[in-house]
């Protein structure tokens, strides 16, 4: 992929997902669902129908010969949560034992939450706009003091590797992610969904607006045969 063709969606306040590379599209699934025929691709209709047939039936290998690379800039609670997803996704994280780059960056909330009853893994927007700010700027005091802390620590010549432990979880990171169609189309069944975490739904859905333009065959069946989710 040339460096112009690179599609950047912008997410949160200061993150963002960008496609750096991707390898193989819908007809890539096809050759490799009938190279046990000794066949390739055929005709749109007969390629369009067998990668409906593929997921309808649960026959995901062919869809692991489509590939993509990520840049991700998340804040660290959410990437703690993407991780979790091991299979087919290989990621590589900045590190703060080596650079202080960006370190002054963090989450900042358009809003503030409160759990919800009804839905143990949900949470509810607050309309109390007062108390709402006044959580935000809670947060927002608890980033500069553990920043200020962090900097009085590199000061005093303390290694990045410990003066880091200070800094919050909202801080931003960043990292590339190398994954497949197939592991992308289970992180969107668990994480486009309204019983993932909103912040990193937003995430989720911006990934599947990508794929959706590079596979949309694929991506038709998947959410007519396979995702489980309520966002897409």
């Amino acid at each position: 992929m040339q460096e112009n063709q690179k599609k950047t969606i912008k997410i949160l306040d200061k993150g963002f997902v960008t496609l750096i590379d991707q390898m193989g599209n819908d007809r890539s699934a096809v050759r490799a669902a009938r190279v046990s025929y000794g066949q390739e691709i055929s005709t749109d209709e007969r390629d369009k129908k067998l990668i409906n047939y593929l997921l309808k039936h649960s026959h995901f290998s062919p869809f692991e010969h489509i590939s993509f690379t990520f840049h991700v800039k998340a804040p660290i609670f959410i990437v703690r949560q993407w991780f979790r997803h091991r299979i087919g996704m290989s990621p590589n994280e900045i590190s703060r034992r080596y650079t202080s780059k960006q370190a002054d960056e963090f989450y900042i909330p358009d809003h503030i939450r409160t759990p919800d009853k009804e839905n143990k893994q949900g949470s509810i927007k607050i309309k109390n706009s007062e108390l709402s700010q006044e959580c935000i700027n809670l947060i927002e005091n608890a980033y500069m003091e553990s920043y200020n802390i962090y900097n009085n620590l590199l000061n005093k010549g303390v290694a990045r590797e410990m003066a880091r432990m200070v800094l919050p979880v909202g801080q931003y990171t960043e990292f590339y992610l190398t994954t497949n169609l197939r592991a992308l189309f289970h992180f969107f069944n668990l994480r486009a969904d309204s019983h993932a975490q909103w912040e990193i739904q937003e995430y989720a859905r911006a990934m599947a607006e990508i794929v959706k333009e590079i596979c949309p065959w694929s991506f038709e069946a998947f959410i007519n045969h396979n995702y489980t989710g309520d966002l897409l």
